[in-house]
């Protein structure tokens, strides 16, 4: 499982299009009202208690708009924040903290919404062995930074592209046995191509796929919406060094017993495809106002 940082390029590439997207023909009501001479200074604040994630990027979206901006940040991301928390100041001029400030707060709330999130299914299985990871379903052009966010929130990471993993899901499986291979054979194909670095994972519905993929020598068992009874046969009838995933149909509701089955992995797509933003605003200190 792959857990890299974004690359410098790639924070900055995000950061530029979503810039473009907002400002590209300019901030209309700020240059028809606010003096480009007002400077002051101004609090992002937390309106909901939550995980922090995403000032880093929020930082590079400010000083991307006005490099002479101060991006001064308070808390660190993967910190429980309350309501009222400051997270950051930003001071310098007027219009362009006011241009930078929607495209600046949607990374913070999204992120932070995922990694509050994320917390939330961390804790639901405190005390117990398995790890919550997420999946491949996520905001186009965000996956990093989603990933990122699930990371401050506890959790670790899936593949993060298609060449991060072997991992043979049910089409996979459906264009293979319309050609005519069984389950042990499709695992044997993919680990005679695959590069020898890579571990092979396969998707299952049913106690008997697992047993027999594992006997094929796949090295992770995928056990797709199978239920806490069915996981725990798998769990104590395959080897040790076999390790098992559950996914598909996790809630916060049942995540606990799917970890009491004693599985190594529990992936969970609602992480980045189905969190709520965390509420953060931005707000001037009246008091800072002045023309420079």
């Amino acid at each position: 499982m792959n857990e890299s940082q974004p690359s410098e390029e790639q924070i900055s590439n995000i950061v530029d299009i979503a810039l473009a997207e907002d400002t590209a023909h300019g901030d209309v009501t700020s240059e028809a009202l606010v003096p480009s001479a007002l400077v002051g200074k101004a609090s992002i604040l937390v309106k909901q208690r939550g995980v922090l994630a995403g000032t880093g990027v929020a930082s590079r979206v400010f000083l991307r708009v006005d490099p002479s901006l101060e991006f001064e940040k308070l808390i660190d991301d993967g910190t429980r924040v309350e309501v009222g928390d400051v997270i950051a100041t930003v001071s310098g001029r007027v219009i362009s903290i006011l241009k930078a400030e929607r495209v600046a707060l949607n990374f913070l709330q999204r992120l932070s919404g995922i990694a509050t999130q994320t917390e939330q299914y961390v804790a639901s299985i405190g005390g117990l062995t398995a790890r919550i990871t997420d999946t491949r379903k996520t905001t186009p052009g965000l996956r990093q930074l989603e990933k990122y966010a699930v990371r401050m929130g506890g959790g670790h990471n899936h593949r993060h592209h298609l060449g991060d993993g072997i991992l043979i899901k049910d089409n996979h499986l459906a264009a293979m046995h319309a050609l005519g291979l069984s389950l042990r054979e499709i695992i044997i194909k993919a680990r005679q191509n695959a590069p020898p670095e890579l571990k092979i994972e396969v998707e299952v519905t049913t106690v008997e796929e697992a047993l027999e993929a594992a006997e094929a020598g796949a090295d992770i068992i995928l056990l797709d919406n199978m239920n806490p009874d069915d996981m725990r046969r798998v769990v104590d009838s395959i080897p040790a060094q076999v390790k098992t995933e559950a996914s598909g149909g996790i809630t916060l509701g049942n995540i606990r017993q799917a970890a009491m089955a004693g599985v190594d992995i529990i992936s969970i797509g609602a992480l980045t495809h189905s969190s709520k933003a965390l509420d953060i605003s931005l707000e001037l200190e009246p008091e800072t106002l002045r023309l420079d």
